[in-house]
């Protein structure tokens, strides 16, 4: 799995002129699963995701977790992080598992999130979506 998390202040998902998901401040991640990936892999990097210390702690020093500041999260799933790039200019996807395999290990990172307590709000899987957000620093980590 390849993410791409960061720390915000509001972001929101948009389908079809329809606002899907929504939080304040928090997380946005974004989600690339791939054909080696599994439900195991899914539930340690939501751990990861919501103990990852990026939020100011009252020293100014990130030192707290989405999961000590109360924040939320907005997952989207997102295969082209899986896209390579070393031959010619047009990327490659063949790295990414096909949906049968990536929406249920999306779903998987999801729901571990959720059950450490941590409000999440996604996207909608295989859908062309509109993705806004404020960068709160900007912080930005890719895992």
């Amino acid at each position: 799995m390849r993410t791409v998390v960061q720390r915000v202040s509001q972001a929101r998902v948009v389908v079809a002129g329809e606002t899907v998901g929504e939080i304040g401040p928090g997380l946005l991640v974004l989600l690339g699963v791939g054909h080696d990936d599994d439900e195991a892999g899914s539930t340690a990097l939501a751990g990861k995701v919501a103990r990852l210390r990026i939020f100011a702690d009252e020293a100014g020093h990130m030192n707290r977790s989405v999961l000590d500041t109360g924040g939320a999260v907005l997952a989207v799933s997102q295969f082209t992080l899986l896209a390579d790039t070393r031959k010619g200019n047009r990327p490659s996807f063949i790295a990414a598992a096909p949906p049968e395999l990536a929406e249920p290990l999306y779903e998987a990172f999801v729901e571990a999130l959720r059950a450490l307590g941590i409000e999440v709000a996604t996207g909608r899987f295989g859908q062309s979506m509109e993705v806004a957000l404020v960068n709160d620093g900007p912080v930005t980590i890719v895992m």
